[in-house]
């Protein structure tokens, strides 16, 4: 079964959470988490990336938490997940070459148009459509 991490979950949850507030106003993890019932240690770690990454500022003090950046217009669906998570595939040789069946396998091609075809509606999804 395809289906979106809970990292990817928690990190669109937040970015329209952020949204919502506007680009100035400063939110903290406990607020989201506890909105959303979302655990706070792993949302925190999420938030962190999405700061390394460039897409939400970190605001450091007694007020501090994280405020969104990037413009959610300019990041497609496909990026964002593998800026998490890594490679997009149903199946590691989508990817990754060195599978020990991909000599004989009889379903790869049809595996690839699948992932094709889900990359580039992804491709065509800016985070905007989702937090909107």
């Amino acid at each position: 079964m395809f289906k979106l991490t809970r990292k990817v979950e928690y990190a669109l949850i937040a970015l329209r959470h952020m949204q919502s507030k506007g680009s100035e106003v400063v939110t903290n993890t406990k607020e989201i988490a506890e909105a959303y019932d979302i655990p706070v240690q792993l949302l925190a770690k999420t938030l962190q990336q999405l700061a390394r990454e460039g897409i939400i500022d970190p605001v450091q003090g007694p007020h501090g938490g994280y405020r969104l950046t990037a413009n959610l217009e300019d990041l497609n669906l496909t990026d964002f997940i593998e800026l998490l998570e890594g490679p997009m595939g149903l199946m590691d040789c989508y990817f990754d070459s060195r599978c020990e069946q991909l000599r004989v396998c009889n379903i790869r091609l049809p595996i690839v148009k699948i992932n094709d075809s889900i990359r580039n509606l992804f491709n065509q999804m800016s985070l905007a459509d989702l937090t909107k």
